[in-house]
């Protein structure tokens, strides 16, 4: 369904992917599917740059739950006969420091206009038609571009080939899987972190209904599908990196903060010397100290008087 008030949106979209596509072809087939899954890999990339922003602040919120989690035990343990009241507290405890709950959908929400913006861009292609810029000779490129064998712009129902409805409906597993990877990675963390939060129940569902979102993308065309598995491989990535340098913090049992280091990234393994080059240093030499003969009074040298 296309939105008429959102095609400013659907032209900056495809006019983007005009200019990426136009720089892949420079040096390759522009009408091959290696340079058309280049040119949605890089659009996804670009926009996951933009929304960057939103995941810092996803990540501020986050640290600040963190570090809230000693006062949120104490509420714990002072209502734990009102569970209504313990989430009023709690709530109002996060809003007092300015941290949200559900900050992490932040990213995903922004996500949404792009995925719409691709689908109608795409949905046009398949339907033969130059529209929010594109040329005709755009559409008939991304038409004849396959993916493994399955054109770009096919969904799964619409596929005529066997061959191309298994690629598709492979392309639609690996997106599930991936989904429901990146859901459960967040859930996981902000149920650990956050054992009374009235909304993990949610959070609980939305992790196990998230692979039925493979139902759906047999509708999409193979590109969107492209897209939402570049997007989330991305976020798994980008998830991993945050959870290890800010591991969840440790207390102990009168609640003070234990100092946690963050686990070393993939440059710093690659820089750690082996136990052979890490020998100990060799112990410092001990300083000489050479003794210097005093100097005997004139009438205790030996020798002859003058005369």
């Amino acid at each position: 369904m296309e939105l008429s008030w959102l095609n400013w949106l659907y032209t900056a979209v495809a006019q983007v992917i005009t200019w990426i596509h136009t720089g892949y072809s420079t040096f390759l087939d522009p009408n091959s599917g290696l340079t058309w899954a280049l040119t949605i890999i890089t659009l996804t990339i670009c926009m996951r740059i933009l929304i960057f922003p939103l995941f810092l602040k996803q990540m501020r919120s986050s640290r600040k739950m963190q570090e809230l989690a000693p006062k949120v035990q104490e509420l714990r343990k002072r209502y734990k006969n009102d569970k209504q009241r313990l989430n009023q507290e709690v709530m109002a405890l996060y809003q007092g420091a300015g941290a949200n709950p559900l900050g992490g959908c932040l990213p995903v929400l922004a996500q949404f206009p792009i995925f719409i913006s691709m689908f109608t861009v795409l949905r046009a292609i398949a339907a033969d038609e130059p529209k929010f810029g594109m040329t005709q000779e755009l559409v008939d490129s991304a038409k004849q571009a396959l993916i493994i064998g399955a054109p770009l712009p096919a969904t799964f129902f619409e596929a005529p080939a066997v061959g191309e409805k298994v690629v598709i409906g492979c392309f639609v597993a690996i997106s599930s899987l991936t989904t429901f990877l990146t859901v459960r990675q967040s859930v996981t963390r902000s149920m650990a972190q956050m054992p009374d939060n009235p909304m993990a129940q949610q959070q609980k569902i939305l992790m196990y209904i998230s692979p039925l979102f493979a139902f759906f993308s047999l509708n999409f065309p193979l590109g969107l599908i492209l897209y939402w598995v570049t997007t989330n491989l991305w976020t798994l990535g980008q998830q991993h990196w945050f959870y290890s340098r800010h591991p969840m913090p440790q207390y102990d049992a009168k609640g003070n903060p234990i100092p946690v280091q963050p686990k070393p990234g993939l440059i710093a393994k690659l820089r750690k010397t082996t136990p052979e080059e890490q020998a100990p240093p060799s112990p410092p030499q001990p300083k000489i100290i050479r003794q210097q003969p005093s100097r005997q009074p004139r009438s205790k040298r030996t020798g002859s008087k003058k005369s």
